[in-house]
């Protein structure tokens, strides 16, 4: 798959119409495009795919995907969906409104691609230097926001999201397609962990003593399943 940037990044007029009429106050998703006007352009994605190939989805506009899934605390399948039904998610990503969007699993390989080389950095440096130009960030701070200290907290935070998320979807995988294997594994507690999709927000509560336990559950399931389903250990 290849990248081929957009020749305009105009929202459709239609489009714009029908946002502003259902949405007269404007919605999270609109904010971003009316203030921001998109934190990433195609080119900024152009060494992440092969120069050949068919073309593939804009990679800006899953960033902003992305983003918005994270501000609304959406899963893949819901941001997905979003895109293909809501009216304010067309509007930020410039999209008419018959557009039928993309399966969720394009979010996952888009992760998959943004957690390479230190991808995420750089996008970031791009994403900070536009809300500059924007005025959204002030020059005159008393943190910077590339301090090593600050960049550290961020991918704990990151990473404790992620592997809270892994241990989740292995869970309902595995409750969905073979339920009885859970079996005398899980109880209230996991429960309370794994039930909805991990959202941290800015100040977690205890974030190291979460990370620990969250490895500590995922060594338990690979042992339950190893000892009573080992079958299972093959799959995806």
């Amino acid at each position: 798959m290849s990248v081929r940037p957009r020749p305009g990044s105009a929202v459709p007029e239609l489009t714009a119409r029908m946002a502003r009429s259902s949405n007269p106050g404007g919605t999270t998703a609109m904010w971003v495009r009316d203030r921001l006007d998109g934190l990433w352009r195609d080119e900024d994605f152009a060494d992440w795919y092969p120069r050949d190939g068919r073309p593939g989805l804009s990679p800006a506009q899953l960033a902003t995907v992305s983003v918005l899934q994270f501000l609304l605390g959406l899963s893949d399948r819901d941001a997905a969906e979003s895109v293909r039904c809501r009216i304010d998610f067309k509007y930020a990503l410039g999209l008419e409104l018959d557009d039928p969007g993309f399966h969720h699993s394009v979010l996952t390989d888009f992760r998959d691609r943004l957690l390479r080389d230190g991808r995420a950095d750089r996008l970031l440096d791009i994403a900070l230097a536009r809300l500059k130009e924007a005025g959204l960030v002030r020059e005159r701070t008393a943190q910077r926001t590339d301090s090593t200290h600050v960049l550290a907290t961020v991918r704990d935070l990151t990473r404790l999201e992620l592997v809270t998320e892994a241990v989740r979807a292995a869970l309902e995988d595995l409750a969905r397609t073979t339920g009885h294997a859970l079996d005398g594994l899980v109880g209230e507690d996991w429960g309370r962990r794994y039930g909805r999709p991990a959202r941290l927000g800015k100040n977690p509560t205890r974030p190291k003593t979460r990370i620990n336990t969250t490895g500590e559950d995922a060594r338990r399931l690979l042992e339950h399943l190893s000892r009573n389903h080992p079958s299972l250990l093959g799959r995806p």
